[in-house]
């Protein structure tokens, strides 16, 4: 099989290469852009397995970036386990006609337990202290070792957070031709996530993102170079773009107005009840899974969310038939925002009684996904300081919480998820000959990557 090489550049849509992405402009001279209509839900994990298995999450069960677990009535994101991504994929199935074919799977999701023959992904040590510890973890297992001797410890707190920048996509990018050198493998798989931290925060306004679109240009130069000294086929793509927001839809908060939300009061704070709600919502960008304990309550709350405000669809089974997230682990009504809006986690309706995780970033405890948690509280003219005392106590060896995060969720100008964007905001894939289709559905990029292959 022909040496193939997958670059997943988070974020980029057409749109933002131009004047600050010299290399990718001039790289498109030649080459063909495809726009790829973007999957429900259009986020991370559920496009990648999209692309590595060519089904849709009716089949392959991702059908966000995390769902509610029925059974042990909790929700779970950022699960890691390739065993979670149902069907088989295509490095299995390029296995079945090469067996020398080889995989290297540099960051994309699901990433633990997987059959790539090397991979890594972020994985934090957690302390009985309760500290968290940068690292990640690799199969094999010394291949963890071997890369943070040569390039150093992977910057976990540059891959998410306050603090997150090309850092953490140099080391991946850097990781990634290591182990091509090492290993040559027929496939790799590489993921770049650095444009997600400012598109989120500023949108698409260029006066405050161009200096990060520079950074990640020059990282895919680098790699491009290096594929093509050794006659790799490549392939650019991306999961999803971003598009301006200014509306985030607290829908939990609507809920509990309509009294489907149960809390447990815990000291100071209120911690959301999932497995004794009525109903309550998974939020998940512009995407939001609405789980139904109590069947009686389903036709009020589906009222009421297709009448609110910045919401788009509410899919019922029938909807959900027709967007491909007809899966067990949807929600019982998947929730769609209008393109210049979002969900947020957020169930509780006094700041004061918000829990101890809200200022933390904390992607495992939280019941949805919260972008704030790229920002410090710019209302606190102090939060550096605190940020450095914080740090200073986990230097010491003392417990501490790092709760800098604000609770405003109007700071977050830029969203994904949803399928209903303008085209300007789509996901792209870059080859170097033309594709019979003017536009992409998410499950044919598998073709695409296979036909690279052979």
């Amino acid at each position: 099989m022909q040496k193939t090489v997958v670059i997943d550049i988070v974020g980029l849509s057409a749109n933002l290469i131009g004047e600050y992405t010299p290399f990718l402009k001039e790289y498109l001279r030649g080459r063909y852009l495809t726009p790829i209509k973007p999957v429900l839900p259009a986020v991370t994990t559920t496009a990648q397995s999209c692309y590595v298995t060519g089904r849709w999450p009716t089949e392959n069960g991702i059908v966000g970036n995390g769902w509610y677990d029925r059974e042990d009535a909790e929700v779970k994101f950022w699960k890691q386990s390739n065993k979670l991504v149902q069907g088989e994929k295509i490095w299995e199935a390029a296995r079945k006609l090469d067996p020398s074919f080889t995989c290297s799977k540099m960051f994309w999701w699901y990433n633990m337990y997987s059959t790539a023959d090397y991979s890594v992904t972020p994985r934090p040590q957690y302390h009985a202290d309760g500290v968290k510890a940068p690292d990640c973890y690799a199969q094999p297992a010394s291949l963890r070792d071997e890369l943070q001797s040569e390039l150093g410890q992977f910057p976990l707190f540059n891959f998410w957070g306050p603090t997150a920048n090309i850092k953490s996509s140099k080391w991946i990018a850097d990781a990634s031709i290591w182990v091509d050198k090492k290993y040559d493998p027929t496939l790799t798989l590489i993921y770049l996530p650095h444009l997600d931290y400012c598109l989120q925060k500023f949108g698409d306004d260029f006066s405050k993102i161009h200096q990060e679109l520079g950074e990640v240009d020059g990282l895919v130069a680098d790699l491009v170079r290096h594929y093509e000294a050794r006659n790799t086929r490549i392939i650019l793509l991306s999961e999803y773009g971003i598009n301006p927001v200014s509306r985030p839809i607290h829908i939990n908060r609507i809920l509990r107005e309509e009294g489907t939300i149960a809390v447990r009061n815990e000291r100071w704070y209120e911690l959301l009840d999932a497995g004794a709600s009525p109903a309550f919502a998974t939020a998940d960008h512009q995407v939001a899974h609405v789980y139904i304990n109590d069947p009686t309550v389903k036709e009020k709350v589906k009222k009421r969310l297709q009448q609110t405000p910045g919401i788009a669809l509410v899919l019922d089974e029938e909807g959900k038939q027709i967007y491909h997230i007809d899966h067990e682990r949807a929600g019982d009504l998947v929730v769609v925002a209008e393109p210049d809006s979002w969900f947020t986690y957020y169930y509780w309706l006094d700041d004061a009684k918000a829990p101890d995780y809200a200022k933390l970033v904390d992607i495992h405890r939280k019941p949805g996904y919260d972008p704030v948690e790229m920002f410090m509280d710019p209302k606190n003219p102090l939060i550096k300081l605190r940020a450095g005392y914080k740090l200073g106590r986990k230097l010491m060896g003392f417990r501490y919480l790092m709760d800098v995060i604000p609770l405003d969720a109007t700071l977050i100008k830029g969203s994904h998820g949803s399928p209903l964007v303008p085209r300007e905001y789509y996901p792209v894939c870059i080859t170097s000959d033309p594709l019979p289709q003017a536009e992409l559905e998410a499950t044919e990029v598998y073709d695409i990557i296979w036909n690279h292959l052979q």
